[in-house]
C-alpha cells in the first residue's frame, strides 16, 4: 500500500506525516526509558527499522497478484 495516494489532500498527507513523527517519538521515549540510552536508541532503531521494512513489503493496488519486490 502507498504512503501517501494521488486521492488524498495536502491537510491528509500532513497530518499523516506529522502523525508518524510523533509516533516515532513516542516510541523513542519509551524505548530510553525501558532500556536506558544505549538499549533503547538500539530498540528504537530495530523496530523502526522493522515497520519501514513491513511499508516496503507490502504490495500496492497496481502491483500485480503474487509480485515480490
Amino acid at each position: 500500500m502507498p504512503y501517501l495516494t494521488a486521492d488524498q489532500t495536502g491537510n491528509e498527507r500532513n497530518g499523516k506525516v506529522l502523525a508518524d513523527i510523533f509516533c516515532a517519538l513516542l516510541l523513542a521515549s519509551f524505548s530510553i526509558v525501558f532500556f536506558g540510552w544505549l538499549g533503547g536508541l538500539a530498540a528504537f532503531t530495530v523496530v523502526e527499522g522493522c515497520l519501514l521494512a513491513v511499508d516496503w513489503v507490502v504490495p500496492t493496488k497496481n502491483d500485480a497478484a503474487g509480485v515480490v519486490r
